[in-house]
């Protein structure tokens, strides 16, 4: 709805039928964002304003009121869900748990809404691989046309782990996402990026000291570097948008970012051990801009390239591998099935007979991606590991080029 208000955030007040996004392409969108090597989509069925992308029955604020889009039979969660299951990428929900359109929120009444728009969304759409909760919570809205501002407690209204229950008994195999997880975590900004020590375990923290955190009700600055002693395993996941705006706004079609920066971007997201969410906002046509698409295309180009061949050959043993070719790119792996145990790395290079220190790190994880400013020219490299909490569990070493 935003995209047809040219909002960030819509008010609820909204008239359904401004909603027409009458050349919307879901193949050509998911098409384009696996071209880009993403590996699964997640659609905003609910933002703030309360509007669904489903034929909801717990809201008329919904698309069949659209009468304008598909002649009032159109459901936008079910034609992305269907491409991308056909192109083989997963797919995800995210859900507001603000409604600025509902006259119930702010009473338990809304809970039980919520509750069952989540229902809708987990059963009647095949398979969910991620369920995605913000953490914007109440202030001024419409509200059945009250027009006022309501307030609650994020950490204890929605009832989170009620929700969550629910959850996994719909999609036992979906991911939960919020600032406070339960599977992984919000980095603390919506930059696109987490700290340079990122570790996937992490406790989170409540603001003012109370020890209920909640969405909407963490200390968001931990969020980037997690805990290394944290008792819960919740890696981060980095969320930027291609554009200044999370929606399409025509006056942004100029600053959409580039190729570079977005691969700038997974080297710090997906490079330190977490997840890269990148938002792509379809435009009123209900088709990606051709500069989104444009960027998209040389992002998944540069990754493509710069991944197809590893320079280190065979196995890593004893910390060492052989090189084949030149190389300014270095990715370990732990393997995480045992745990994040190492604390602190180096990696070094062979070079005129002799060990040189090439980089080092602390937090590894899943993935850690290192760029060195000039190319590598050696015949042998070794991990060393400098500090680990146990044994190292070192299950790749790899070697490659980017241009």
């Amino acid at each position: 709805m935003n995209t047809f208000t040219n909002k960030e955030w819509g008010y609820g007040d909204e008239d359904p039928r401004i909603f027409t996004p009458n050349e919307f392409d879901a193949d050509a969108i998911v098409g384009t964002l696996k071209s880009a090597g993403m590996k699964a989509v997640i659609l905003t069925c609910k933002h703030h304003d309360g509007f669904c992308l489903w034929p909801t029955r717990t809201t008329e604020h919904n698309i069949r009121r659209a009468t304008g889009f598909r002649g009032g039979q159109g459901d936008v969660v079910r034609e992305v869900s269907e491409a991308a299951r056909e192109q083989g990428l997963g797919f995800g929900v995210y859900l507001s748990p603000w409604d600025r359109n509902h006259h119930a929120y702010a009473s338990p009444q809304y809970i039980e809404v919520y509750r069952e728009q989540l229902r809708e969304l987990l059963t009647a759409y095949g398979s969910v691989f991620e369920v995605w909760h913000d953490g914007a919570n109440g202030g001024d809205g419409f509200y059945g046309g009250s027009r006022e501002k309501r307030k609650i407690d994020p950490r204890t209204y929605y009832d989170w782990p009620g929700t969550w229950e629910l959850v996994r008994k719909l999609q036992p195999n979906a991911v939960i996402f919020s600032d406070v997880g339960p599977d992984l975590r919000w980095v603390g900004n919506e930059k696109g990026f987490a700290n340079e020590t990122s570790w996937a375990t992490y406790e989170p923290h409540a603001p003012d000291g109370s020890g209920l955190p909640g969405p909407g009700f963490v200390l968001d600055k931990e969020g980037g570097t997690g805990h290394r002693d944290g008792s819960k395993w919740m890696p981060a996941e980095c969320d930027v948008s291609i554009r200044p705006g999370w929606f399409w706004h025509e006056d942004q079609n100029s600053r959409v970012n580039t190729p570079e920066q977005l691969v700038d971007l997974y080297f710090k997201s997906v490079g330190r051990g977490g997840s890269f969410l990148l938002n792509v906002p379809p435009d009123r046509r209900g088709r990606l801009h051709e500069n989104d698409i444009a960027s998209l295309q040389g992002y998944g180009r540069i990754l493509r390239e710069t991944f197809a061949t590893n320079h280190a050959t065979g196995k890593v043993r004893r910390g060492v591998v052989d090189v084949k070719s030149e190389f300014n790119v270095v990715r370990i792996r732990e393997d995480i099935r045992m745990g994040q145990r190492v604390d602190a790395f180096a990696v070094d290079a062979w070079i005129a007979d002799a060990w040189k220190q090439l980089v080092e790190g602390t937090s590894i994880g899943a993935c850690r991606l290192i760029r060195i400013a000039e190319r590598v020219k050696t015949t042998k490299v070794r991990v060393r590991v400098v500090k680990s909490s146990a044994a190292p569990q070192i299950s790749e070493l790899g070697l490659y080029t980017i241009a």
